[in-house]
């Protein structure tokens, strides 16, 4: 007579776990799909009511356009001086960032790779920065910039994006320069290089990943900046897209040209989208090295 085998709680564990995991990833992912379609969807509904005309915005929020209204980008582009206000933020935002990986890259440099009296103390004082709530600087920057002659100019906008942006830049760069290897900077000397070919030939090309993150995430945040230029620019041909948006926004209450709105909030959107969407890998990529020292 055969003994009948009976399972044990053991045998019952890897399934109960797996079956844990498959609810957890279960859910995890449903979320993130929910999470999505809140973020997509209302674009998708954006860019085709900018091809819509007013009366299909109102009477017909959920249809598609009858037929795409192209001159709502013109109109958006010339007479909401949308095309202005983009070439202001491209005044400004090029040399912002330009001016902004340059000293960020060379500061992060020294901080990371020398050893010298107050290396950690200046390392805490850009970190600092980081904690300082612009709006508490809003005031004295506005009286700084007055004394300075700065107001209304791209050039004291672009010195104030830059000065905005160093702190955090500096501080993921700091630890991005850690992860480099020591060899070769040791090789290079060795070879005959001096400090200044090291860093320009050398740890700058690879370093790539971590400028290229902090250029799409500096680049993103002077993009969409409202309060600086709100404060520093009152002057309406210096506007910068932002500005010119709400400005557009105002107008539309009297001007009742809604679609026109839709179009410059499309092509506002655009250039973010897209650097994005090109740079994505590079972003992942410069983030998870980045975040590996501190």
């Amino acid at each position: 007579m055969t003994k009948r085998a009976f399972p044990n709680a053991s045998s019952s564990a890897p399934f109960s776990r797996r079956l844990r995991q498959l609810a957890s990833h279960t859910v995890l992912n449903f979320s993130l799909v929910v999470w999505a379609l809140l973020v997509i969807l209302p674009l998708i509904w954006l860019v085709y009511s900018s091809f819509k005309t007013d009366q299909e915005i109102f009477f017909e929020p959920w249809a598609l356009p009858g037929a795409l209204q192209w001159n709502n980008f013109a109109r958006a582009w010339v007479s909401a001086y949308i095309g202005q206000y983009f070439l202001n933020s491209l005044k400004v935002v090029i040399p912002s960032l330009a001016l902004t990986l340059a000293l960020s890259s060379m500061t992060a440099y020294i901080l990371a790779r020398f050893r010298f009296p107050g290396n950690r103390a200046l390392f805490y004082l850009f970190m600092a920065g980081m904690l300082f709530p612009i709006f508490l600087a809003l005031v004295p920057l506005f009286f700084l910039a007055k004394e300075l002659h700065l107001l209304n100019s791209f050039l004291g906008l672009t010195l104030v994006y830059t000065a905005y942006s160093l702190p955090f830049t500096i501080f993921f760069l700091t630890g991005f320069f850690k992860t480099l290897p020591s060899e070769l900077h040791e090789a290079a000397l060795i070879d005959g290089a001096n400090e200044y070919q090291v860093f320009f030939r050398v740890m700058l090309p690879l370093a790539q990943p971590g400028l290229v993150a902090m250029a799409i995430f500096n680049f993103l945040g002077m993009w969409n900046q409202y309060i600086l230029p709100l404060v520093l620019m009152s002057e309406r041909d210096n506007y910068v897209l932002p500005q010119g948006l709400s400005f557009l926004l105002h107008q539309q209450y009297y001007k009742s040209d809604w679609s026109a709105l839709f179009a410059a909030l499309t092509i506002i959107m655009t250039p973010t989208l897209a650097v994005y969407a090109v740079f994505q890998s590079q972003i992942q990529k410069g983030v998870t090295v980045g975040a590996l020292k501190g």
